[in-house]
């Protein structure tokens, strides 16, 4: 019976080439979510950039500002920060397979997509991997190995897909982001400026007091007086800002483009497909040679 309805015609799948699909096998089980290993490499360079950042923020950049303007960046950029980590950490932990996949048990292996025998996974509302019906805007993972309800793509950042269980969480990741990584290339800004304007307004620290030296600096404030000279100051400020401008523009960017597909009622898959729709087509017209591509989860 389930043959049957596997040979029907194809409704919603995901966008690979068949090139691709026909070398590569999906795993042999499903993932959960975010912390289903193996974890992606990427969740370690975005961890290790926050925590850099983190560090240098409050421990050597905050404590330099002057007056009231310290506490009040302390609590404006830790309450972003802190937003940013609940809602990154669920938007990583949840499921966001489709009801009937949710019911299954994850530890049970599932069969592996044979082309010779079905040309694609979801046929007719059911996906013959996941053995279920799914919704209509359901779409198999090829990396998770399950359907997603409501899939908009699958993010490596997350190691999790993003669908309509997670969305709003990872909107608001991507917000939260932006928000503090903006508030700090503002601070940055205007301690390198401030550095090359009038220096002591930024050894407003009462440990100061004991420095002589006009080219030492105490970093970690207030519980650490971990002494550093000029060049060694000014390199790292640099690097920060640098590391802090890179990050802004690929989260912002990111998050200005889901800001766009809001404003269309699109998803991330439905704007790729069109994309790809239309420079296929443009392709066509001008004649020029291209390679089709199959739509297939695997």
């Amino acid at each position: 019976m389930e043959m049957d309805r596997c040979s029907r015609s194809q409704r919603r799948v995901l966008p690979e080439p068949a090139s691709r699909a026909q070398q590569t096998l999906p795993p042999r089980l499903s993932r959960v979510n975010g912390w289903s290993k193996p974890l992606h490499r990427y969740q370690a360079v975005s961890w290790a950039m926050f925590v850099t950042l983190a560090l240098a923020t409050f421990g050597i950049f905050i404590p330099m500002l002057p007056g009231m303007w310290k506490y009040i960046v302390y609590g404006v950029s830790g309450g972003l920060l802190l937003f940013h980590v609940i809602v990154y950490l669920v938007c990583v932990s949840i499921d966001p397979g489709e009801d009937n996949v949710r019911r299954k048990i994850y530890g049970e292996p599932l069969p592996t997509f044979d082309r010779s025998k079905q040309h694609h996974v979801i046929e007719d509302l059911y996906c013959c991997l996941c053995g279920v019906t799914v919704s209509e805007k359901a779409k198999h993972c090829r990396a998770c190995n399950k359907c997603i309800a409501g899939f908009d793509h699958h993010c490596k950042w997350l190691n999790n897909c993003i669908g309509c269980r997670n969305y709003w969480w990872f909107f608001s990741s991507l917000a939260s982001a932006s928000a503090w990584l903006l508030c700090v290339v503002s601070v940055l800004l205007y301690i390198v400026i401030q550095h090359q304007v009038d220096p002591l307004v930024l050894r407003t620290d009462p440990q100061y007091k004991n420095i002589n030296s006009q080219n030492t600096w105490l970093l970690f404030l207030p519980y650490f007086h971990l002494k550093a000279k000029t060049p060694v100051f000014v390199i790292i400020a640099v690097l920060v800002l640098v590391l802090d401008l890179i990050s802004l523009l690929m989260i912002g960017q990111l998050f200005i483009f889901h800001l766009y597909l809001m404003s269309k009622g699109m998803s991330t898959y439905n704007y790729l497909n069109r994309s790809h729709r239309h420079s296929s087509g443009a392709s066509s017209r001008n004649k020029i040679p291209s390679f089709r591509v199959q739509i297939s989860p695997e």
